[in-house]
């Protein structure tokens, strides 16, 4: 392909950016503008993928970080035939599949939801793990590279730190990054907030760094020879490119370089729309056109393309014949199938911490779920992911044989780069930290609802019970808010996460199960740290998978109905002997998930928790957790502060967690 033809297909894509900002005159055209070169010749000359298959499994992939470059990435998937001139047209309107930040959508060539500044390159991580993890149980003839695109906003988000020192640790040269660096952010030029070295950072990081002009055909094309070429890194081109490259004012005066093209139309921005798109070769009044030339260059190149993956399919199912059994595995990885597992068989102690319960099936499944791929940030010892670990190894540079990922103290990080191997595909993520510490990691747990990721959480300590490490580490606002992910719907009309938090040993097991058995969204599962006393058997807290359920009842209409989840169900029970002394008749309901109930019949939900009967409900964080479902029939007695440093038995009392002062709650409620 000559530069004239690359050059203009460059811009073609900055005009068609332009013009969706303009149109939709809502938008960010400049950093867009700037980057057309590098992604123009990533997918014209090196990307790898079938477009007659967009979710073939060993495509390379492309991962966008800053998702305010949409228009870009849309005009390029334009010139790929993956979008029409008609979405370009109607970028960020209602009902169009052009949003104004990319929402995965595989089959269309987006890769990952990309907003949040940092997580997009993260993903690219993961999904570069979820490649070696592969290509180490079947064959290098699995091997195909992670791309991604970065922006000056993501290299300073602090999530890039630990992005880069993992990628790097673990020597992932199949990632290879572009560094879109001009140098103008949203409200400044750059060096109004840094003057760091980013090369020497990454060359800190064992990265590859190869520093070019990032609007040079020829620069670019080396660069990602060079990338391609190395073994023992990850590689991050920096390319020093132009916001708003080919930007001119109604006197035809150049306009590039300028902060306003960051966040507004051209024309907004002190250009001139029409002389920019006639300064590009474009026609003003019809600017949402490929030209021919370039059209047919593309067609040629779909046509390459899926010759290319038809060599790469025939390899595969000579390798699939020569190994039938790998062959299965391989299928069944990539497949919806929950991998079977005997939860009846799995032996849990009596009044042990729902951690260590966890730990017991998690041990289970590092036998039996072979692509499952667990996670602690520095932690596995506490979280008790160490289950899995004990019977498994860790990944290490050149070594992915294991099923462990140590991601350090970076509790962000290793959520979002869980969401890039959920994105990849193949793989079962499962990560684990203090439930405290879900503040880190929030922002990734809302991408993967949003994009219906089934990523599993397991977070520990899950309650003020933490005790001596006081309220630093002690969650109390923390459930109410991860239960908002289950009041909120995700595009498919469902719960956007499953929360779980398991009465005791038996209902973590069937906690366990029903995580395993979530492949539409991601799954919470919050843990104790302290032992707790059985309320139900295995049989029995089988009906936790409605959400909510009885687990004990009085003869006859009961008096109160006593509801909680996790550890506090126990506590019920506990005061449940007290009053029903008194001949109080009392229900217990443990109620792991109120999402989950709230999707069950109303004729269930009236069974469990009829209305016009007195409800008392327990909780160890604020009271808003269950006072949906006490609502005006009763009262709940739960955390409204921090905690305090204290031995946990020593809180219990203090705070009012013991079934003698649930027995005085409820006689004043009945009262």
């Amino acid at each position: 392909m000559s530069n004239t033809l690359t050059n203009k297909a460059a811009d073609n894509i900055r005009i068609l950016a332009a013009a969706m900002v303009e149109k939709a005159n809502s938008g960010h055209p400049g950093g867009a503008m700037g980057g057309a070169d590098f992604i123009n010749i990533l997918y014209s000359e090196y990307l790898n993928y079938d477009p007659s298959d967009m979710t073939w499994i060993n495509r390379d992939r492309f991962f966008l970080d800053p998702g305010h470059m949409s228009p870009m990435l849309y005009a390029q998937l334009a010139l790929t035939g993956n979008f029409s001139m008609e979405d370009c047209a109607n970028f960020r309107q209602w009902g169009s599949v052009t949003p104004g930040h990319p929402e995965l959508d595989v089959e269309r060539g987006v890769e990952n939801t990309s907003g949040p500044l940092g997580q997009g390159h993260v993903m690219a991580v993961g999904a570069a793990i979820a490649e070696r993890f592969h290509a180490a149980r079947f064959g290098e003839w699995m091997t195909h590279k992670i791309y991604t695109f970065i922006s000056d906003g993501g290299v300073q988000e602090e999530i890039s730190q630990g992005a880069g020192r993992i990628a790097g640790y673990l020597g992932l040269s199949n990632l290879i990054m572009f560094y879109d660096s001009n140098d103008i952010q949203l409200s400044t030029e750059t060096d109004a907030v840094t003057t760091e070295d980013t090369a020497k950072k990454y060359e800190a990081w064992n990265w590859k760094v190869i520093t070019i002009n990032g609007n040079d055909a020829d620069q670019i094309r080396k660069a990602l020879d060079e990338a391609n070429k190395e073994t023992e890194r990850p590689t991050i081109i920096i390319g020093k490119t132009i916001m708003g490259k080919g930007a001119v004012t109604e006197t035809d005066a150049n306009f590039e370089r300028q902060c306003s093209t960051h966040g507004q139309p051209l024309s907004g921005a002190g250009a001139s729309f029409e002389k920019t798109i006639s300064n590009l070769g474009g026609d003003p009044e019809n600017p949402f056109v490929i030209f021919p030339e370039v059209q047919e260059f593309y067609a040629q190149r779909k046509e390459e393309l899926i010759k290319k993956a038809a060599q790469k399919k025939a390899e595969q199912a000579k390798w699939e014949a020569e190994n039938p059994e790998l062959a299965v595995k391989l299928k069944k990885f990539f497949s919806n199938d929950v991998p079977a597992v005997d939860f009846s068989k799995i032996e849990q102690k009596a009044g042990s911490a729902t951690r260590a319960a966890s730990a017991a099936v998690l041990s289970v499944f590092a036998s039996e779920v072979e692509n499952m791929v667990v996670a602690s940030a520095d932690l596995s010892n506490s979280d008790k992911t160490d289950g899995f670990l004990k019977k498994t190894t860790a990944f290490t540079k050149g070594d992915f044989s294991g099923q462990f990922f140590q991601a350090g103290v970076s509790e962000l990080t290793m959520a979002a780069i869980m969401n890039g191997m959920a994105l990849h595909g193949g793989i079962i993520p499962v990560c684990g930290t203090f439930f405290v510490f879900s503040d880190y990691m929030k922002p990734a747990a809302r991408l993967a609802a949003l994009m219906e990721l089934p990523v599993k959480y397991v977070w520990t300590h899950d309650a003020f019970r933490v005790g001596e490490d006081g309220p630093t580490h002690q969650p109390v606002e923390q459930e109410a808010q991860i239960r908002l992910l289950e009041k909120l719907q995700n595009h498919s009309h469902k719960n956007s996460m499953l929360v779980l938090r398991p009465a005791d040993a038996n209902e973590t097991t069937v906690a366990w199960k029903m995580a395993l058995e979530n492949i539409s969204t991601p799954t919470a599962l919050l843990l104790s740290r302290q032992g707790i006393k059985n309320v139900t058997t295995y049989e029995t807290a089988q009906a936790a998978e409605k959400g909510a359920y009885i687990i004990s009842d009085s003869e006859g209409t009961p008096d109160v109905i006593l509801l909680a989840s996790g550890s506090e169900v126990s506590t019920l029970a506990a005061g449940a002997e007290l009053l029903e002394k008194d001949g109080i008749k009392c229900r217990i309901v443990s109620v792991p998930s109120e999402g989950l109930f709230r999707t069950q019949s109303a004729e269930y939900q009236e069974a469990v928790l009829p209305k016009g009967v007195t409800k008392f409900g327990m909780t160890a964080g604020l009271p808003v957790t269950l006072e949906g479902l006490v609502g005006a029939d009763g009262k709940v007695f739960g955390l409204e502060s921090f905690g305090f440093s204290a031995p946990y038995q020593v809180l219990d009392d203090q705070l009012g967690f013991n079934g003698q002062n649930v027995y005085k709650q409820v006689k004043a409620l009945l009262a």
